[in-house]
Order: structure tokens, then C-alpha cells, then sequence
């Protein structure tokens, strides 16, 4: 970002108060000042103090200091002005506001970042992202992932950006964006002959650089390649959904690609009335919960080996009559035979769609 933005700001200030004010960057250069003598000062003993202050105001010889809001925890630009007394840090205070406009301002018009992030957004045109992409010289047909990064429940720590950018420290092709509270995104570009097992491959890379003491600490969910700067928004959206489907239905994993969620996607966007109601009709003699945890657990291995009696027996280290035996036992309470691939089937969908109400906080 180019000091004469900052320079034409700092200027106005010369004219309403006696204190220099002026902008230094993230190595403690000058890159402004309302004394046009103060520009190209080297400020570089400032800078570890500045970051350990995280945004507040801090005075240090005689001058006041304020960092502009920047990516990943680190400044990008700080604001100064002479004095350390209470006119000092207002001072610096009010060119922080003026300043930190200029710099959003700026980069909405030209920076590549803010630029994807209203695609993914949907805060643009279609019309005017191609004008956009030409001004920016952003290219609009090549292959982007797009990754969505999210703490696992219960973990209050914010996602590191800076780790991200260090994975992918392309500033020109690679995009890391904070979005919401929580959310970081990423959207990455791809070689033309990407595979589902490619973009799997970077995702596995995120959420293991992220975890903690061998802990999982985020889950990433992965959208269909965007082939187009146009389908980055669609792809974003189903980033999102795979996390939140995988969190129902496939609870072991934390790096979910939309494209193999199956079942699991059609299910979640059904009205939850609808699935009440499949339910009903399905468990019309007795409700799923009649069946014990025992029952159900036979179940889930039936299922996992394929409807065979026998191998299924092995794994259950039982005797096959009395698989047997159990399997007509399901039968006999719910009016579903699982040894027959129809009503195995009614029987699986069932089971994920009580999984999903369940998540919602609806017994049924």
C-alpha cells in the first residue's frame, strides 16, 4: 500500500494541531509524516513494543503510538504523534479513525484480498467481478480450492492467520480471510489437473499444522474446485456446509470435502418437520428408541461390513445364529428386515436422519 494515501491525510492535520502526526510501516520506516522532513526515519527500535501493546496506545519517548488493525496479529502500519500527555494520545487517536478509513477505503478499491473476500461474500456483482478482476489483475479462469477453517466446539482460541499465510505465502494467487468470528478462508489456486485427492491433500495440511499437542483443533471443510473467480462464492458455501454436515454425520472426521458428504447433505437441508414425519411412517410399530444401545450397536457393524451375517458375526465375535437371532429381533419391533437391501436401506436413512434431528435438539 503505497505512504502517499497516508501522506495526504497527515497533511490535513497540520493545519488543526501543533503534533506531528505521521504513519510508520511493520519494519518502523516513516512512510508519512505531517513534517515532511520526518519521512524515510528509521523507527525499527519501536516496533517489538508496538506489537506487544495489540492495538492499544503506547508512548515511548515522547511520542504516542497506535497500531491500524492489520491481518494475523502483527501491524502492517502504526500511527504516531509527538507528545505522550493526554493531547498526544488524542491526537493520535483521531488520525487513527481518519487513517484507518483511508487504508479500508484503499484497499476495497485496490486490494486483491478485500476483493475475494466480497466474491466469497457475495457482496459483488457478477457484472462487476470481471471489471474488477481486470483492474486488479486477478486471473479469472484457473482452478481455486476453497477451504473454510473452524475451531472445534469448545475451543476459545482464535485461529492462527499467520500460520496459514506461512502454509501459503503467495500474496498474489493465495487468498487468507478472516471471516466472521470465528472463520478463517482460504482460497488457494490449483493446478488444472486438480483431483478431489488434491484438494484433500492441502486441507490435511491445514488441519495438522493447527493442531495442538496432537489434538485436533480445527475442522476444514472443503468446497468443489471454483473454475471461475464467479463459482467462489458457491464453492465457499459448500465449504460451510461440509463442516457443518460432517459435525452430524461423520463425527470422527475433521477435514470433510462436500463432494463426499452422500446422504448426509440431501438430509440436513430437508424441513425438520419432514423428517419427523419420515420417521412416523418408517417406525410405525415401535419408535426408534426402543431399540437398546446393544441392538443399535449391531446395527452400525451390519451395516459397516455390508449386510454379511458372517463377517459381521467375526467382528462381533458372536455366533452367527445368534446374529442371526438378533437381526430377527429388529425385525420383529420395527417391521424392517436388514438383511434385505431395501429395508436396510430405510433403515440406514433413518438412523442418520434421528442423528440429525437429534443434533438440532429434536427428540423424535
Amino acid at each position: 500500500m503505497s505512504g502517499r494515501i497516508f501522506q495526504n491525510v497527515v497533511l490535513q492535520f497540520k493545519d488543526t494541531t501543533d503534533r506531528t502526526v505521521g504513519v510508520i510501516d511493520a519494519e518502523g520506516t516513516v512512510i508519512a509524516c505531517s513534517e515532511l522532513t520526518g519521512i524515510g526515519k528509521k523507527w525499527a527500535k519501536y516496533v517489538e513494543a508496538i506489537d506487544s501493546a495489540e492495538g492499544g496506545c503506547i508512548a515511548l519517548e515522547g511520542k504516542t503510538f497506535k497500531a491500524l488493525p492489520g491481518w494475523g496479529g502483527h501491524f502492517d502500519y502504526t500511527v504516531f504523534a509527538t507528545g505522550d500527555d493526554s493531547v498526544g494520545r488524542t491526537v493520535c487517536a483521531m488520525a487513527c479513525v481518519a487513517l484507518n478509513s483511508a487504508k479500508t477505503y484503499y484497499e476495497e478499491k485496490h486490494d486483491k484480498g478485500s476483493f475475494i473476500k466480497n466474491i466469497i461474500s457475495d457482496n459483488i456483482l457478477i457484472s462487476d467481478i470481471y471489471m474488477r478482476a481486470k483492474e486488479l489483475h486477478v486471473a479469472a479462469e484457473v482452478p481455486r480450492g476453497v477451504f473454510v477453517i473452524r475451531p472445534v466446539e469448545g475451543r476459545s482460541e482464535a485461529i492462527s492467520l499467520e500460520v496459514v499465510q506461512n502454509l501459503f505465502p503467495d500474496r498474489q494467487n493465495d487468498f487468507v480471510i478472516s471471516v466472521g468470528e470465528t472463520d478463517v478462508a482460504l482460497i488457494h489456486q490449483m493446478p488444472e489437473s486438480t483431483t478431489n485427492k488434491d484438494l484433500e491433500k492441502v486441507a490435511t495440511t491445514i488441519e495438522e499444522a493447527l493442531r495442538e499437542d496432537g489434538e485436533s483443533h480445527v475442522f476444514v471443510g472443503i468446497g468443489t474446485l471454483a473454475l471461475h473467480l464467479r463459482d467462489l462464492a458457491k464453492s465457499y458455501k459448500e465449504a460451510q456446509i461440509a463442516i457443518e454436515v460432517g459435525k452430524v454425520f461423520d463425527t470422527e472426521r475433521y477435514v470433510i470435502n462436500y463432494e463426499n458428504l452422500g446422504i448426509g447433505r440431501l438430509i440436513y437441508q430437508l424441513p425438520t418437520t419432514l423428517c419427523e414425519m419420515f420417521l412416523q411412517e418408517v417406525f410405525k410399530k415401535n419408535p426408534i428408541d426402543a431399540l437398546d444401545q446393544e441392538t443399535l450397536f449391531t446395527i452400525y457393524k451390519f451395516f459397516e461390513n455390508n449386510l454379511n451375517v458372517s463377517e459381521t458375526a467375526r467382528k462381533l465375535f458372536v455366533h452367527r445364529n445368534t446374529l442371526v437371532y438378533r437381526l430377527e429381533k429388529i425385525k420383529k419391533l420395527t417391521g424392517l428386515d436388514l438383511r434385505e437391501f431395501d429395508d436396510a436401506i430405510t433403515f440406514k436413512v433413518a438412523l442418520m436422519v434421528k442423528k440429525y434431528l437429534t443434533s438440532r435438539g429434536i427428540d423424535a
